[in-house]
């Protein structure tokens, strides 16, 4: 059996393998179906500061290979996880993580600090695909400084792994990348959904609430991956990969490619234990490849 421990920053993950924010809800609502111990890390879904609705419905749209969403964040805020939360996964056997999101620096800042208190979550995940209510709307992750205001505000409130999750929906991701880094970022993650929009021709409208969502599945997977390679390329810290992955072959690619970590996201929905089938099947190539660590392959693509 190989060795499939691997590193963001200081946190230790026992395999390579995470959930994705958003398609695994807090852990526990999949212990009925999958070991949650042996999965490296579980991120949860995406925490506010203030409880949000989230978005009218239809607010999920099936695309080839892939789907659309646009849930909006809907949580009931950082409070109610600390106090109801927190308690029920704190001692899941594995590293939990928080992903992170706000409307302004100052409030993913304060969100993040009282996430930081929680002695059991030694990370979070900072969604920067938040739109900017002081910019007029523009998501924080689509200009250098807009992803640099963020990371700056939640590095002065939060001392434990900070891992910032950038937007694929940008010219030059590797640029967002090293204005992150600098900023004092512990690991990138990438990529966040794709934007798109799908129609309902007999209605003649289209098919989702606020007319666009993010894309994910497996239709997304060679955009992803190519990130993943340049961004892994350009900066001195971890990169976490994650789009369209549902096999071992998916996951080993984007470690190939330079990610020292995956998240499968979308695949949960269609197979609730695919995270430990991809965590076994990793295990099985590595043996037969005569590989004695994951590490060996990590970043191995030319």
């Amino acid at each position: 059996m190989a060795d499939l421990t691997t590193n963001i920053g200081a946190l230790t993950l026992k395999n390579p393998v995470m959930t994705a924010s958003g398609t695994f809800g807090y852990g526990v609502e999949f212990s009925d179906f999958v070991p949650l111990e042996e999965i490296g890390g579980i991120i949860v879904k995406g925490t506010t500061l203030h409880p949000r609705q989230g978005n009218d419905y239809p607010r999920m749209a099936e695309t080839a290979s892939g789907m659309l969403n646009c849930v909006g964040l809907q949580n009931k805020g950082v409070d109610h996880f600390c106090e109801k939360i927190y308690p029920e996964v704190c001692g899941i056997d594995t590293n939990v993580i928080v992903n992170v999101s706000g409307s302004s620096p100052e409030d993913y800042a304060e969100c993040a600090a009282r996430i930081g208190a929680l002695e059991r979550i030694p990370a979070i995940e900072l969604n920067i695909s938040c739109p900017n209510v002081k910019d007029g709307g523009m998501a924080f992750g689509v200009t250098c400084e807009g992803a640099a205001s963020v990371v700056r505000a939640v590095r002065k409130a939060y001392g434990k792994t900070l891992i910032v999750k950038l937007s694929p929906n940008v010219t030059d991701i590797v640029s967002i990348a090293k204005a992150v880094e600098a900023e004092g970022a512990d690991a990138v993650s990438l990529i966040n959904t794709l934007m798109g929009t799908a129609i309902d021709i007999e209605k003649r409208r289209r098919m989702l609430s606020i007319g666009t969502g993010g894309l994910s599945g497996p239709c997304v997977k060679p955009v992803a991956l190519r990130m993943v390679w340049q961004v892994a390329h350009a900066v001195g810290i971890p990169v976490v990969g994650l789009g369209g992955i549902s096999t071992a072959e998916d996951a080993i690619e984007f470690l190939m490619a330079g990610a020292c970590a995956v998240e499968i996201g979308t695949a949960n929905f269609l197979d609730p234990a695919v995270t430990v089938k991809v965590v076994r099947g990793i295990d099985a190539w590595l043996d037969a490849h005569s590989c004695k660590s994951v590490r060996d392959i990590i970043g191995v693509a030319e």
